[in-house]
């Protein structure tokens, strides 16, 4: 999955560091798009010793090489460098670096959208001490927002239910939606079936998670059963196509980066044992 970067490990424990020649950093636009470089397939990035920013926030370090972000605009054009989208970037590359810029842009999305006070209306600071906004007028503290969601392997027998969005990715996936206030994860399991698929569940079971900065989720994947004969009815607003398929004729995902392929893979090998 796009976090399983050993023997590289990200270190997202945050320090008051100051910006180095070598450190790496990262600006998006308006768009949410990422100024990088693609190269065979990996991604490469604008350095401190290749531009000059006002005021660079720390994000994190992978391995030795530490990361930061400008919050500002940035009028630099490098050889190579351009503007993508983390689904882009998704599909033409992967490794440690893919998994820092989405880490990157789950941090930037939370700055950009949090700019000014909720409480009363003043310009936030960054903390010194801590990943968090400041309100220096009112003391009111921002922190990073993760949302919750769920990824659901309904199994009946020798088959599992395959689903496809009715808009954006267009590969096969798995049930999934994001937890309400007051719900347990099991509960969202057994509420998000239903609503896309009209089937009931039972022997709810965790699996894994994984972190999703692409839409600032992190994901936690369970397995179930149906319950019942598992006639679907499907909501045809959320999704186009969901079906009972046997375990080989499963179509994978194009690479191995979500929990959602993960979990597909090991149903289709007959192995739902823990993967490490």
């Amino acid at each position: 999955m796009i976090q399983d970067i050993f023997p590289s490990r990200l270190n997202n424990a945050y320090k008051d560091q100051k910006m180095t020649p070598d450190a790496y950093i990262l600006w998006f636009n308006a768009e949410g798009k990422a100024y990088v470089r693609i190269e065979e397939g990996r991604i490469g990035f604008v350095t401190g010793a290749d531009v000059k920013v006002a005021s660079p926030v720390y994000l994190f370090s992978v391995d030795d090489r530490k990361y930061f972000l400008s919050l500002d605009e940035v009028s630099f054009q490098a050889p190579k460098c351009g503007y993508y989208s983390t689904r882009e970037l998704r599909d033409r590359s992967s490794g440690k670096e893919l998994f820092a810029v989405f880490t990157a842009f789950h941090l930037w999305k939370w700055y950009a959208d949090n700019r000014f006070c909720g409480r009363c209306a003043h310009s936030l600071e960054p903390s010194k001490e801590e990943r968090a906004l400041v309100c220096p007028s009112c003391g009111n503290i921002v922190y990073p927002r993760i949302n919750p969601a769920v990824i659901v392997g309904v199994i009946k027998g020798d088959k599992l239910l395959i689903t496809r969005y009715r808009s954006g990715y267009a590969h096969n996936a798995l049930v999934a939606g994001f937890t309400e206030i007051g719900e347990t994860l099991e509960e969202t399991v057994a509420r998000e079936v239903m609503e896309e698929t009209g089937v009931k569940v039972k022997n709810i079971r965790y699996y894994k998670s994984q972190p999703w900065g692409m839409a600032q989720d992190i994901l936690v994947g369970f397995f179930c059963e149906a319950d019942g004969d598992g006639e679907i009815h499907m909501d045809e607003n959320e999704l186009k196509y969901a079906e009972w398929v046997n375990r080989e004729d499963i179509v994978l995902q194009p690479n191995n980066l979500s929990l959602t392929n993960e979990m597909m893979k090991v149903f289709k090998e007959g192995d739902l044992t823990y993967k490490e």
